[in-house]
């Protein structure tokens, strides 16, 4: 198992459990990928994901941690100052709806109706199993339940008439690090598993989950090499053979597991430009620039997810995606842990993470440093009314040159790919490889990235391995 992220410990674990040798080699000191966190004078920032959903996939592995379902699944605050509140129960979401935009109620039902329908097929289909294995159970009317042909942006313009109801349904598309404009409708299949399966906290920090893992990891008796990095996936022209550490060390096997950027695999780890060329050709995801603040005081009524919004959205996807440069009227995501939990900062303060989405290239090649970008992010929160002038013990930055150094990803992107056209969900990495015994695994394969999507990416895997190696004849 070459990467001990979120996707190869679920992939390491279920293949333990089934009986196969694993060796499973992480080249950072720590093993949870993206579940990581940062600290500073007593304040504790998660640097990955910040929520959990659908959380049964992971009890399902035996992750037996109690979780904190957060009060209000997101704040959504418009250009125009009006405020809407994103409540799980999807009734009083539709009253909430209402409120904001009358006439608008009926519609946001009828939309999470869709959603779960969409939700529904995929969970048949493309969540099933690798886009290689006919799905068994399929429904012939799963193909219309996805909305074939629309883009997301098509779908909230289908439902809503209210612009800035679009422009809720449209941030959808971040959570694949997607433009709206172009990536599927069937993103929009994410409000369903909010409403219906809710938002959740892990007390600590998210980023305890990796250790909850890695527990269980030991108890099935995998083999964990941390600071290991892997040099060369050793093939030849059918099948592979192990790999090489960058010490030199070599290790046989006869299936290698990848939970590497795909970009990293063919680029790097295995040379393949004909794969590298079609991974180049789906364009990257966005990145992520982070602001994590140490915040002096507690702001009244600050709910623990915040999105508070451009004013065009239109441009600051086109300044993402076309231009390729940081937007100057960004979105900016605001997570305050401390809301829920008072350990992430000292007595009287708070945690906040202020997260904006950036191109996935060099921030040497933005119009100005990050430093720049980082005063211009703080001067939109506090014009739509988050001014924390005076307050400010210090802010530390995460750009996409970090998470490209930490985690070996394309250009900094976070997902790998992005979704741009209506079949480029399936024209994402496959979960098998081009030599026999190699597989993918994590946010830039199938099925994608977040922490569920890549915890089915390893249960995938761990199938695809167990027919394809029968218990006690692979070592990986």
């Amino acid at each position: 198992m070459v990467g001990g992220g979120v996707g190869g410990m679920v992939s390491a674990l279920l293949l333990a459990r089934s009986g196969h040798e694993v060796t499973l080699l992480e080249r950072l000191p720590r093993l949870g990928g993206k579940l990581a966190e940062h600290r500073r004078d007593g304040f504790r920032f998660s640097l990955g994901p910040s929520l959990l959903t659908l959380p049964g996939v992971f009890r399902d592995l035996g992750v037996g941690r109690e979780l904190v379902e957060v009060r209000e699944l997101c704040r959504y605050r418009f250009a125009d100052g009006s405020v809407l509140t994103a409540h799980r129960d999807p009734d009083r979401m539709a009253r909430e709806v209402e409120r904001l935009a009358p006439g608008e109620g009926a519609r946001w039902l009828a939309f999470h109706a869709w959603a779960r329908r969409c939700l529904s097929a995929s969970a048949r289909t493309f969540f099933a199993g690798p886009l290689d294995r006919p799905p068994r159970a399929a429904h012939l009317s799963d193909l219309l339940a996805v909305a074939p042909g629309r883009t997301l942006a098509g779908l909230a313009r289908r439902f809503f008439r209210d612009p800035r109801l679009r422009q809720y349904v449209n941030r959808y598309a971040t959570y694949a690090g997607s433009d709206p404009y172009r990536a599927p409708a069937a993103l929009g299949c994410v409000p369903a598993i909010e409403h219906d399966h809710g938002a959740w906290y892990v007390p600590g920090g998210l980023p305890r989950l990796a250790g909850d893992l890695a527990a269980l990891l030991a108890e099935a008796g995998v083999e964990v090499r941390v600071s290991a990095p892997v040099d060369a996936i050793v093939a030849d022209r059918r099948r592979v053979g192990g790999v090489r550490l960058a010490d030199g060390e070599r290790i046989a096997a006869d299936v290698v597991v990848a939970n590497t950027d795909a970009a990293e695999l063919y680029g790097r780890l295995l040379p393949d430009r004909h794969r590298l060329r079609r991974v180049a050709a789906l364009g990257r995801s966005s990145s992520a620039f982070l602001l994590l603040a140490g915040v002096e005081g507690r702001t009244e009524g600050l709910a623990h997810h915040s999105i508070l919004f451009s004013a065009d959205q239109r441009a600051e996807f086109d300044a993402l995606f076309r231009r390729r440069t940081p937007s100057t009227d960004p979105t900016v995501y605001v997570g305050c842990a401390s809301v829920d939990d008072p350990s992430q900062a000292p007595a009287g303060t708070e945690a906040l993470t202020l997260l904006v989405n950036v191109p996935a290239r060099d921030p040497s090649r933005w119009p100005a440093p990050p430093e720049s970008y980082r005063d211009l992010v703080l001067e939109r929160l506090a014009e739509r009314g988050l001014d924390l002038a005076g307050r400010l013990r210090f802010v530390d930055l995460f750009t996409p040159a970090d998470l490209r150094g930490r985690y070996g990803a394309w250009g900094g992107a976070i997902y790998g790919t992005a979704y741009s056209g209506p079949l480029s969900p399936f024209r994402r990495p496959a979960n098998r490889g081009p030599r026999r015994g190699l597989y993918l695994v994590g946010g830039s394969a199938h099925p994608g990235g977040g922490l569920p999507l890549v915890a089915m990416g390893g249960r995938i895997v761990a199938s695809m391995v167990d027919e394809d190696f029968p218990t006690g004849k692979a070592a990986s």
